[in-house]
């Protein structure tokens, strides 16, 4: 086994990153290569791993709210979109013979458990994997805010966070502007100052005001996530001190 400079994780996955190239939905590629990616450091690694995904693949509230819709009913949709994106990883993952449960802030006892912290955190004691659906369960909360507020729930060390096609955060979008200039290390108040866009402003104060460090990285790049757990500078550190 492998000595990880982290012993409790929480993993933040958008729903773009299960998108892949295929340009809506969930790419098998994408879903294989994330479920490899979650296989090869549980393997290789003693850690306890939480993961919060994203829906925009599939559905994506404020966008709809712009075309009239009412934003809580807008943001309910996508909570229901997360739960897809869930139970996909979650068949993925079991189809490698990982232990996971999926659990949801929803009520949707047919297909995922309550979350209910003593039970995600025994799950964890357990070497399971745990997949966190339905956001924070409350709509014009982002799952941003939801993976922070999960982080903090379940006594991780760290906020994990993987952005579709971007290593990191950049003073512009580097897809856009290939002068983009990369951070290296960021506080919450200076995300906050610089609007960083990637990152929710509620998701960054949680972390700044517990002191939860966050690191953005892109996961698609090969070994990346294995090179954060070994305590390597990858993507973004944003925290109240540097490391």
């Amino acid at each position: 086994m492998k000595k990880s400079k982290y012993k409790n994780v929480l993993l933040k996955l958008s729903g773009e990153a299960l998108m892949g190239d295929i340009g809506y939905g969930i790419d098998p590629n994408a879903l294989k290569y994330l479920a490899d990616q979650l296989y090869q450091v549980k393997s290789n690694f003693e850690l306890k791993i939480s993961i919060v995904v994203g829906g925009g693949n599939i559905w994506r509230g404020a966008d709809y709210e712009q075309q009239g819709m009412d934003r809580s009913v807008a943001d309910s949709a996508g909570m229901l979109g997360t739960m897809i994106n869930a139970l996909a990883l979650q068949d993925s993952l079991e189809r490698k013979n990982v232990p996971v449960r999926t659990l949801s802030a929803l009520s949707t006892p047919s297909v995922a458990e309550p979350f209910i912290r003593r039970r995600a955190l025994r799950h964890l004691e357990k070497g399971r994997v745990i997949i966190l659906a339905g956001g924070t369960g409350n709509p014009y909360m982002t799952t941003d805010t939801a993976a922070a507020q999960r982080s903090l729930e379940l006594n991780s060390e760290v906020l994990i966070m993987s952005k579709n096609n971007v290593d990191g955060i950049y003073n512009s979008d580097p897809n856009r502007n290939d002068n983009a200039t990369k951070f290296d290390h960021l506080t919450p108040i200076e995300a906050l100052e610089k609007r960083i866009k990637a990152l929710d402003s509620t998701a960054l104060s949680l972390c700044m005001d517990n002191d939860l460090p966050i690191i953005v990285f892109d996961i698609f790049n090969k070994g990346s996530l294995e090179s954060v757990l070994l305590g390597n500078k990858v993507g973004t550190l944003i925290s109240n001190s540097v490391e």
